[in-house]
């Protein structure tokens, strides 16, 4: 895969040209080349992150500091009033427990902040964090390795909501929109920018020649360090040295 003419296709349509936003896609198409990840499926993937992340690419802690009128619109049926959201406005560890407890596997009362989303795909409550083994120790999540594992791990085996990338594969197509139901249950609202995502993505990789079967950075295999130091054992030898 030709990387350059990847990011320059993306460039444009994607908004794409900070440092940061690199290094995440290249982390992520470093993932789906050591996978064998599909291209539409590689493309839904990147849709994810690219909305997930507000197109940061880079793992994100859930923004929890809202006004108390925008909590009566984010949450109508527990904030109906101002006077009720007034408490909990610009208090993002007060309001995660308050939305948060009680549910989601939180049982502790800090488990709402404790537990709040981060990542790449954002994973809320103790009994999400615990799927992905990382209940112990939640900040794991915001850190690019781990939130990799869980961003490709949650779309190709359904553990988000319980579809799963491969339900979304059509003759006429890959089904962007309707994929977005793997991360979150909002098609309606962010179908239709999943969709845009998708597409781009999908033609940026065609453009630069990606196949899953053709992997451009393969690791290498576990006996490349004896190999490496044989050779300079050699060389040593010819050169007068000592074993």
């Amino acid at each position: 895969m030709d990387r350059a003419k990847f990011f320059a296709a993306v460039r444009s349509p994607l908004s794409i040209s900070k440092k940061a936003q690199v290094r995440g896609i290249d982390a992520i198409l470093d993932e789906a080349e050591h996978r064998g990840t599909p291209l539409q499926h590689l493309a839904a993937i990147l849709a994810e992150a690219h909305h997930e992340t507000g197109g940061q690419f880079q793992p994100v802690s859930e923004n929890l500091n809202y006004s108390a009128k925008r909590l009566t619109e984010v949450w109508p049926s527990r904030f109906p009033t101002l006077a009720a959201a007034a408490p909990y406005a610009n208090s993002p560890q007060r309001l995660a427990n308050k939305v948060y407890g009680g549910r989601l596997g939180n049982v502790d009362s800090g488990d709402g902040w404790l537990f709040r989303g981060r990542g790449l795909a954002q994973i809320t409550g103790r009994e999400n964090y615990a799927r992905f083994g990382i209940a112990g120790v939640p900040d794991d999540a915001g850190k690019m390795p781990v939130a990799i594992r869980i961003l490709f791990d949650g779309m190709i085996g359904g553990i988000f909501t319980g579809k799963r990338l491969k339900d979304y594969d059509s003759a006429d197509g890959y089904r962007y929109a309707a994929s977005r139901a793997i991360i979150n249950g909002d098609v309606k609202a962010n179908g239709a920018r999943i969709d845009k995502y998708g597409r781009a993505f999908e033609a940026a990789l065609r453009t630069a020649g990606y196949d899953a079967t053709k992997p451009t950075s393969p690791t290498p295999p576990a006996t490349a360090g004896f190999w490496a130091a044989l050779g300079r054992f050699l060389l040593a030898l010819l050169k007068g040295g000592k074993k």
